[in-house]
């Protein structure tokens, strides 16, 4: 079986930036524990450093904030599980448009689960957060997503950390989708912690990272023999922590030159002009991403004649065991479940170019095309 030709599912995963490669394979050749004393030790516990460094510096965080994590998810778990018996939570705030990672975690809990729904054009509706927030007599535990990993819609941050910021609430945000492509400044923002992934960004599979605020430090989910400075037990995986740390040095000149946005911005325009009545789902959006749908054109039936095409395309989150079911994001916002049956999500990266918009577009088109002339023919 060949691989696809054409890739157009970043927010799945990015592909391995030449960087991280390079770094991957180095850091496989040593060989020891970077938590020993020798000689062998040390080298990779130089590695894991520089890399903290790097990834901190993506991040806008201070170094010891870092703290490497087997994944993000890994990541989201140990600040809401973690943090709701750290801080002794009554109960966790997720928004309607949160990646199942998040939900899944404020589940674990066994605590309250207070859901706030979204706006039609994919933003968090504040109002409703604030009114919670202000009435809440417990300490809350908020969890929300920066970027919508189905829609590409940005978060109001600035907004929502105004509201949960002065309070004695703890803030998460899920910063997977953000990481890479929007300023974080974690050091100076509201936020007690945040997540971030490394294949997100073109780092190897298998590393995350959460950043914490010291106040935070004390949030813990894996015990073990004291690595992370006690915040994370078990051995550090070198190799993709050093991937890690390359991908972050690399990925802002890489994403700059494959100037992405126009890239969306070119998709969605020609997609507009070849078909009448094309639905392009959210508001201030993130320049990557685009979510739309054709009424009649199921996104099951579109995904596999792309796939025959050699084009990668997705229609939300990967992260739900390969199935294709209904969003529960555009419902969230409103959206018909009939057009939310059609809804393709395209995310680009670093190595997109404005060959994969042209065979998208073309090969979606003749999918429109052969329904028709089905259509036709029944008629």
């Amino acid at each position: 079986m060949t691989r696809p030709a054409i890739y157009l599912d970043h927010n799945a995963a990015s592909p391995l930036l030449p960087e991280a490669r390079s770094a991957l394979v180095a850091a496989l050749d040593l060989m020891g524990n970077p938590s020993s004393v020798h000689g062998h030790g040390r080298a990779l516990r130089n590695l894991i450093d520089t890399a903290r460094g790097q990834v901190a510096t993506l991040a806008g965080a201070e170094r010891k904030q870092v703290v490497f994590t087997g994944s993000a998810t890994e990541a989201i778990t140990q600040a809401i599980v973690g943090g709701a018996k750290a801080f002794a939570s009554t109960a966790i705030v997720v928004s309607a448009g949160e990646h199942a990672a998040v939900t899944k975690a404020a589940e674990a809990t066994g605590l309250p689960v207070i859901t706030i729904g979204l706006l039609p054009d994919g933003s968090i509706d504040l109002d409703q957060l604030a009114d919670v927030i202000f009435g809440a007599e417990g300490n809350l535990l908020v969890a929300l997503h920066w970027v919508n990993n189905e829609t590409g819609v940005v978060q109001p941050i600035g907004r929502i950390s105004a509201i949960v910021g002065p309070t004695r609430h703890t803030l998460f945000i899920d910063a997977v989708q953000a990481f890479g492509k929007l300023p974080l400044d974690f050091a100076t923002s509201a936020p007690d912690m945040m997540a971030i992934s490394g294949h997100k960004i073109g780092a190897p599979a298998g590393i995350g990272a959460l950043l914490v605020k010291a106040h935070a430090d004390v949030v813990r989910l894996i015990p073990g023999g004291g690595q992370e400075q006690g915040r994370r037990g078990g051995t550090e995986a070198t190799a993709l922590i050093a991937g890690f740390g390359a991908a972050a040095s690399a990925i802002g000149a890489r994403y700059a030159t494959a100037d992405v946005p126009r890239l969306i911005n070119r998709l969605e325009a020609d997609l507009k002009s070849a078909i009448p009545g094309v639905a392009i789902f959210g508001a201030t959006r993130l320049g990557n991403v685009t979510n739309f749908a054709v009424p009649g054109v199921k996104n099951a039936t579109a995904m596999m004649a792309l796939d025959l095409m050699g084009l990668s395309v997705s229609s939300g989150s990967a992260c739900s065991s390969g199935k294709v079911g209904p969003s529960h994001v555009l419902a969230a916002m409103g959206v018909a479940p009939e057009l939310a049956d059609c809804a393709l999500r395209i995310s680009m990266g670093w190595n997109s170019t404005v060959d994969d918009v042209n065979a998208f577009v073309a090969g979606y088109q003749s999918i429109l095309e052969r329904q028709r002339a089905r259509q036709g023919q029944a008629a």
